[in-house]
């Protein structure tokens, strides 16, 4: 395949390529970085041109979206959008990196940058074989577009407003995403479901000011540990959420889905060693994976309340705190988790505070058949790069953007991820398979072929 000997020809180049794009800072959640996001996104243009698509930057009301076209097809063909986002995390803390975060360094046949995974190096590689297709054929057997965003990792705030506001010029048949993982090295992966998100903070007021714990101890009903019954009732002792009417809406496994969980090359001790748990839980009934990819959860991820500094103070706090996530499956709907959430919490608040419940951001769960001419197209495009057929995986955590896709354009979204297990997308030393790099681009390159 001509295509494929012309991404095998120009590895090196390609890679020093991400490299150039990796050393822009673009991390859309810090203002100072705000010229270094526009920066990033007008080095991806020009890359995208180069490639051989009409290229825009649309601005938006934060950072600006890349528009990539190309829609020379032949007249009936079909119309592939990828998207992705060039935007990447913070890198703190920035003394648990081995190098640089914004310095990218091969190791071990892996590149480690800020970025690297997460989403630059799997954006680029769709860009590498629409190059690729183009310079060896003239032609793609598919329109393809491109929308690439600066705001992925602070919650996409202004993407649904642009999806809508151009539905009609990025029609498409299906929606390709890469931007998750597959299940383990070798082994392709085509993702099919994804978690929603209810994230709440709970607030809790006692008296005005913190207070002498030995003074009025006893007399004061402390918010704290008010705070700490609250969240003591919010799982029964099966490891169930306990909100009234939270399970109401989810959507059980099949038998045959549940036996396909079953068949991954899956050890419950590796996933233990891997988090450095004593032990692995959850609810009663489900497997690890069945856990994490097709159960609802809800998750304390924080709590303030009284001194927390070096050695003693006896206070008795006037305030508490937590902040609470939870994950969310098919059928669920986050706006009535949100209002089922609310209602329940302030129905355990005790006298002597009073309870304030945020919803502070959501998205709705994503699940995809995994059917139809692309995903078939896309299933022997993995086999023929791997030499292995893919398995059809879910993901615990929430990409709220892809269901705003299928909503807002009507079209099924595929997500195949060249990424892998531990690869650090949020943490330091992020970094990403140099092979599954090369490997991925050569893959999405078949998938168009197979589309002919």
């Amino acid at each position: 395949m001509p295509a494929t000997e012309f991404l095998q020809r120009n590895r090196d180049k390609h890679l020093d390529e991400l490299k150039e794009w990796l050393r822009i800072p673009s991390v859309s959640a810090k203002s100072e970085h705000k010229d270094d996001t526009a920066r990033a996104a007008d080095w991806l243009a020009e890359r995208m041109r180069e490639a051989g698509l009409t290229v825009e930057i649309i601005a938006t009301a934060g950072h600006p979206v890349v528009l990539g076209e190309w829609r020379g097809a032949a007249e009936g063909a079909p119309t592939l959008l990828v998207y992705g986002h060039y935007d990447v995390q913070p890198a703190e803390p920035l003394d648990e990196w081995t190098s640089e975060p914004f310095e990218p360094e091969v190791r071990d046949g892996n590149l480690f940058a800020r970025g690297s995974v997460d989403d630059k190096g799997q954006v680029y590689l769709h860009v590498k074989a629409v190059q690729a297709l183009l310079a060896e054929d003239g032609t793609l057997p598919a329109n393809v577009v491109f929308v690439i965003e600066g705001e992925e990792e602070v919650g996409s705030p202004n993407l649904a407003a642009f999806l809508a506001e151009n539905a009609e010029r990025l029609a498409c048949d299906a929606v390709v995403i890469s931007d998750t993982t597959m299940f383990a090295p070798g082994l392709p992966s085509i993702t099919t479901g994804l978690r929603g998100m209810a994230y709440m903070e709970i607030r809790v007021q006692g008296p005005s000011t913190d207070l002498h714990s030995g003074a009025y101890g006893g007399a004061v009903v402390n918010p704290a540990n008010a705070l700490a019954r609250i969240i003591a009732q919010l799982h029964d002792e099966r490891g169930r959420v306990n909100i009234p009417g939270f399970y109401d809406k989810v959507r059980e496994l099949t038998a045959e889905q549940r036996d396909g969980i079953s068949k991954l090359p899956f050890e419950e001790e590796n996933l233990r060693k891997e988090v450095g748990s004593p032990r692995l839980g959850g609810e009663d009934g489900y497997g690890p994976l069945e856990r994490i990819w097709a159960r609802p959860t809800l998750d304390v991820n924080g709590l303030l309340s009284g001194y927390t500094g070096e050695g003693a103070k006896t206070v008795l706090p006037a305030r508490a705190m937590a902040k609470v996530s939870m994950r969310l499956v098919p059928d669920q709907d986050y706006k009535q988790v949100e209002t089922m959430f609310i209602d329940h919490v302030r129905s355990l608040a005790p006298e002597g505070v009073t309870v304030e419940v945020l919803a502070l951001h959501g998205g709705q769960p994503w699940f995809a058949e995994g059917s139809g001419p692309v995903f078939d197209a896309a299933a022997r495009a993995l086999e023929q790069a791997w030499g292995r057929k893919p398995v059809f995986i879910r993901e615990g955590g929430s990409i709220p953007i892809v269901q705003a896709f299928q909503e807002t354009l009507g079209a099924p979204a595929l997500l195949i991820g060249f990424g892998l297990p531990g690869e650090n997308a949020h943490a330091p030393n992020e970094w990403m398979s140099v092979e599954n790099f090369h490997k991925g681009a050569e893959a999405i390159a078949m998938l168009y072929e197979g589309l002919r």
